[in-house]
């Protein structure tokens, strides 16, 4: 069973910066692609951000492209989320995910449907 724990959300003003950390366990970290989702109040979780199992590949989808940083530690089991310039718009719950991957380990992936597992989120408020 994989264990997916997200903190370093908070409180910050319009402008500020943020860094999410998605500590992982139960598993061989380098297996797994990784990603980043939010879920402001509604129904839909919405893309942020993925990284492949290799490291090498990112993507981000346009509302965070340019200030918004993924990567990962696989030393550490650990994938960030740097967040500069915050909006309030990025206002929401930000859920880590992770994919299990055998073959293409450079693949990322932007759907919410193609992770396998997920951690309990942090919030993330900013004030405008």
């Amino acid at each position: 069973q994989v264990q997916l724990v997200e903190s370093g959300g908070g409180l910050v003003q319009a402008g500020g910066s943020l860094r999410l950390s998605c500590a992982a366990s139960g598993h061989t970290f380098t297996n797994y692609a990784m990603g980043w989702f939010r879920q402001a109040p509604g129904p839909e979780r919405e893309f942020a951000a993925a990284i492949s199992a290799s490291g090498g590949n990112s993507g981000y989808s346009d509302s965070v492209k340019g200030r918004f940083t993924i990567s990962r530690d696989d030393a550490k089991n650990t994938v960030y989320l740097q967040m500069n310039n915050l909006k309030a718009e990025d206002t929401a719950v930000y859920y880590c995910a992770a994919k299990s991957v055998t073959f293409y380990r450079g693949t990322r992936y932007m759907g919410s449907h193609d992770y396998d597992y997920w951690g309990q989120g942090t919030q993330v408020t900013v004030s405008s």
